[in-house]
């Protein structure tokens, strides 16, 4: 039988929620150390007294270390109890995960079910047709990383479209298939990486292709900016959500009216910072073979009421001449109204000064006037110079994912 927890009590507050996360580390390898122990040890402590996990440390020990005691990878895979995939690597190396069978496509929904209106699209259903659009290399669960012809692509309710990692590169013969795969398949939505959505949708406004099923876009994977939430939401006329999580998580928080609300019955949150931006904390509470406590994930958020504003990965955060950390989502409030724009990196240099790549939604398109404006916001929030140019490629990284922003290391 699989690993089960109990009921989620959805009146029960967070100190009862805590008191479980704490009882699924017992057996487990990696908390049986002395400062882990002392601090479960006392029932007054709060979830901020705890010990925090780092990156590196699961990196270095899962999955097999988060496992309760007597338990393996290679006997849960033999009896089929779970599913094994690596992270993308995008904040770090990759690291192994397991969970349950059942458990990705469970927690996705609860923390769907957050938004009035996705509840309202799914009704009493669990699973609606969608096309998903994102790098082939992020995960062996969602997507895929080898040639597969349209039979192998298309599991469940899903039907997975794209199979290059940069979109870019992608001919409109190809891009033509791929809008006859997703109209044929006649979707309720897309779940895209933002960067592979938008150009998609923008071969779509090219080519006078609409999808009448649709009724929103999903977007994950890495952060959404506002230029490619405007190319989706122009082409396609329906609403597009941000979806945050990660394959060590789970789906985590929601976007509703602007805010992104969390998933409780999955994991308890908490930002380092009460004020301003911080750093994300995840206590996990679904996922008996992965059992996280104050899980550092790699990103800021900033705490609004009712819930979070995601800023992106630390790791993509830029400095000002003040000092000053300047988040992605910061820098990305730049572009706010500006139209002609694909995609974009803003690389900072040591010394402060930065250079503006801009990828135009027409080939050839200069952006003269769109780099005066840029070049005039960029400046003010860094307090340096920053240099542009129109480009004709932006490649992602490793993991397929791209930077919207990046720091030179010294």
């Amino acid at each position: 039988m699989p690993l089960s927890l109990p009921p989620i009590d959805r009146a029960s507050d967070e100190t009862a929620r805590l008191q479980g996360a704490i009882a699924q580390t017992a057996g487990v390898p990696f908390y049986d150390s002395g400062h882990w122990q002392t601090a479960f040890a006392d029932r007054s402590a709060q979830l901020a007294d705890l010990p925090r996990i780092t990156k590196s440390q699961l990196r270095e020990h899962s999955p097999e270390g988060f496992l309760p005691a007597g338990l393996t990878v290679e006997s849960l895979l033999t009896r089929g109890l779970i599913e094994e995939e690596s992270t993308s690597g995008t904040s770090g190396a990759s690291v192994r995960v397991v969970f349950g069978k059942t458990w990705w496509a469970e927690q996705e929904l609860r923390a769907l079910l957050r938004n009035p209106f996705l509840a309202e699209c799914f009704g009493e259903r669990t699973s609606l047709h969608r096309a998903v659009l994102t790098t082939p290399g992020c995960s062996g669960v969602s997507c895929y990383n080898r040639w597969l012809n349209l039979e192998q692509r298309t599991l469940g309710d899903s039907r997975y479209v794209n199979q290059t990692r940069i979109p870019f590169s992608l001919g409109d013969e190809k891009l033509a298939v791929m809008a006859d795969e997703v109209a044929a398949w006649e979707p309720a939505f897309l779940d895209v990486d933002p960067v592979h959505g938008a150009w998609f949708a923008l071969h779509c406004e090219r080519h006078g292709r609409r999808f009448p099923s649709l009724r929103f876009i999903l977007t994950s994977y890495e952060f959404t900016s506002v230029t490619h939430r405007a190319i989706m939401e122009r082409v396609f006329g329906v609403p597009v959500i941000d979806l945050y999580g990660s394959s060590e998580t789970g789906h985590l928080l929601v976007q509703t009216d602007g805010i992104m609300r969390p998933s409780p019955d999955t994991a308890l949150l908490e930002s380092t910072a009460m004020a301003g931006v911080g750093e994300l904390l995840v206590t996990t509470l679904t996922n008996p073979y992965l059992p996280l406590v104050r899980y550092e994930i790699g990103d800021y958020v900033e705490r609004v009421a009712g819930g979070y504003l995601v800023h992106g990965r630390k790791r993509d955060a830029l400095r000002g001449a003040d000092g000053r950390i300047l988040t992605t989502r910061q820098v990305d409030a730049a572009f706010s109204g500006l139209r002609g724009i694909a995609h974009y990196q803003l690389r900072q240099r040591t010394d402060g000064s930065a250079h503006l790549s801009l990828l135009p939604e027409q080939v050839g398109d200069g952006l003269a006037s769109v780099q005066a404006t840029l070049g005039g916001r960029l400046s003010l929030l860094l307090g340096s110079p920053v240099t542009s140019e129109s480009v004709g490629l932006l490649t992602p990284e490793d993991s397929g994912k791209f930077r919207l922003t990046v720091r030179e290391s010294a």
